[in-house]
């Protein structure tokens, strides 16, 4: 089972407690400009083979943290989804 699906499983009680406020301010999380920016150049340097041994696990984390987040987003647009049916 992959890192993601452990996650999915784990993170799935928190659905039945979302509200539509909650869930909607989970589904327009966004980055500052000054993460974006640094994680661009982290991406931009890890596509070149030049990360440092600390910028690279600044980028895993970047990347779990986003694997996170995007599973909470994924359950919240569910739940939002079933109310408006």
């Amino acid at each position: 089972m992959t890192t993601t699906t452990y996650l999915n499983r784990f993170l799935e009680p928190l659905t039945e407690a979302l509200t539509p406020e909650v869930a909607a301010t989970i589904v327009s999380l966004r980055a500052d400009a000054e993460t974006e920016a640094e994680i661009e150049r982290l991406r931009a340097k890890a596509n070149e083979g030049r990360l440092t041994a600390e910028e690279e696990a600044a980028y895993r984390d970047f990347v779990e943290a986003v694997d996170v987040i995007s599973i909470l987003q994924s359950k919240a647009r569910r739940f939002l989804a079933r109310r408006n049916q």
